[in-house]
């Protein structure tokens, strides 16, 4: 079996070990283009400068006719290397940082007209600088001249004369120099940045291989990356996705075998139903009648059942739309509440209601009404022993707030959030009756959340549970 190994050039790991190595590569670059091509014009500008600013320190103490100036000019020319001269009425004094060796005094002499001549042909300044040779190609000196004193007849210049040792052999030794760090840097740079695009790359490949995983079902996937913050980040993002996708991967099976079992039950009965009605009941009238009232008992149950699955559906697709306009909330709960009085009369149960004399809120009608029905439902079947639903209508700001609780056993306050959720069985038996779709908070959620309401839910154990919501006043 033959595999060839391809190079994956567009990896973070070749791409970061590329990037180190172009950093690397412009630095060093950079350095011998400053170094070889700009050195000799930076020497020969930086001796202009101190050679200027000698020239101008010699000229204070001419002008202030200090009387150690020539031992200062001496001293600068022992200090610097630098081959001092003055002239007045003709006469050359010389400064020489080496008395014994004078060999370039001669050549330097015959520069003075020059430089004379140079000042001359501008009198606006008083200075001069210029370069030439001596004796051999390439060893350059420096010769600067200053007029201390410009009485006519009487004029006083200065000269310096500064060596400008060949640059080109520091130039050679500055190439071999650079060409043995050049390669020490790129060898180290090419060390750094595979371990660093090594470190770099290794938790964001091992996150990958977690997330096919997690692609392949795998909800108890863990990402860990003890790397940097922002693929730590990332790393908690993907746990947190994982954890969630496994809960909602839960809830849709818990789903199916909910649907499953509801419509298993009435199509079960309808069966059996439909089986007596023509094996024993066809020829009698009144037990036809009853068998037949429970097919179509059980018929609209299943017909409820898809209704409310398909209400769900279309308002979490936000499909639905909502029709809203001003109504008196206390008005339409007291309608509601009017349908379960057969609740009190017939099982006893207590249907406690308070609210305002009026409670004008702005929302869909049909929509709050439905809210207000499924919750009531809810309570009706939790209320507990005592079998009390209280029902309160409170304003809140400039809200109003209608809460229906209960006597109930209650719910775990883990759990509270997953109340809303459609199907969801809580520990405490807080659970769907067999009555029931099982969607009624799921509904009152969705249809809460397109009117961009307030609601909640608060419960303690063995003391009962409160369902509320909040709608906007009217404005008048």
């Amino acid at each position: 079996m033959n595999s060839k190994i391809r190079f994956d050039f567009k990896s973070i790991r070749f791409r970061l070990w590329l990037y180190f190595l172009s950093v690397a590569l412009v630095i060093l670059a950079l350095i011998w283009f400053l170094q070889i091509f700009f050195l000799n014009n930076y020497y020969e500008r930086m001796k202009i400068n101190e050679v200027t600013r000698i020239a101008d320190s010699v000229y204070q103490s001419y002008q202030r006719e200090d009387e150690d100036l020539t031992d200062n000019i001496q001293q600068y020319s022992i200090l610097n290397d630098y081959y001092f001269m003055m002239e007045y009425s003709g006469k050359v004094l010389l400064f020489s940082p080496d008395q014994e060796n004078a060999k370039p005094v001669y050549t330097y002499q015959t520069m003075l007209p020059k430089l004379r001549d140079a000042i001359a042909e501008d009198p606006d300044n008083d200075s001069v600088s210029l370069k030439f040779t001596l004796g051999r190609e390439n060893y350059y000196t420096l010769a600067y001249a200053k007029m201390l004193d410009h009485t006519e007849g009487a004029e006083v210049y200065l000269y310096i004369f500064s060596p400008l040792y060949p640059v080109s052999s520091t130039v050679d030794i500055l190439q071999n120099q650079l060409l043995i760090i050049t390669i020490a840097a790129l060898a180290i740079a090419f060390i750094l940045a595979f371990l660093y695009s090594r470190r770099i790359s290794r938790p964001v490949k091992a996150m990958t291989e977690s997330a096919i995983k997690l692609g392949a079902g795998n909800f108890n996937v863990n990402f860990s990356a003890n790397s940097y913050s922002e693929i730590n980040e990332l790393a908690d993002t993907l746990n947190t996705a994982a954890y969630e996708m496994g809960q909602a991967d839960n809830r849709q099976k818990d789903l199916i075998a909910n649907v499953s079992h509801d419509l298993k039950t009435p199509l079960t009965l309808i069966k059996s139903y439909a089986e007596m009605i023509r094996d024993l009941s066809g020829d009698n009238p009144e037990k036809r009648n009853a068998h037949l009232q429970v097919i179509l008992d059980e018929t609209d149950r299943m017909a409820n059942l898809v209704s409310d699955m398909a209400e769900v559906s279309r308002m979490s697709r936000h499909e639905a739309t909502l029709h809203p306009a001003d109504f008196d909330l206390a008005e339409l709960a007291a309608e509601v509440l009017s349908s379960y009085d057969i609740y009190v009369t017939q099982q006893g149960y207590d249907i406690k209601f308070t609210s305002p004399k009026e409670c004008l809120v702005n929302a869909d009608r049909d929509r709050i009404s439905q809210v207000i029905s499924n919750l009531m439902s809810n309570a009706v079947k939790y209320c507990g022993e005592d079998r009390t639903v209280i029902v309160n209508i409170k304003r809140s700001g400039k809200k109003y707030r209608l809460e229906v609780s209960d006597h109930g056993p209650g719910i775990k306050q883990e759990e509270l959030p997953h109340v809303w959720d459609r199907y969801y069985k809580a520990s405490s038996n807080y659970v769907r009756a067999t009555s029931g779709s099982g969607l009624g908070l799921s509904i009152v959620k969705e249809i809460l959340t397109l009117h961009k309401a307030d609601y909640g839910v608060n419960s303690r154990e063995g003391k009962g549970t409160t369902f509320w919501f909040e709608l906007e006043m009217a404005k008048k």
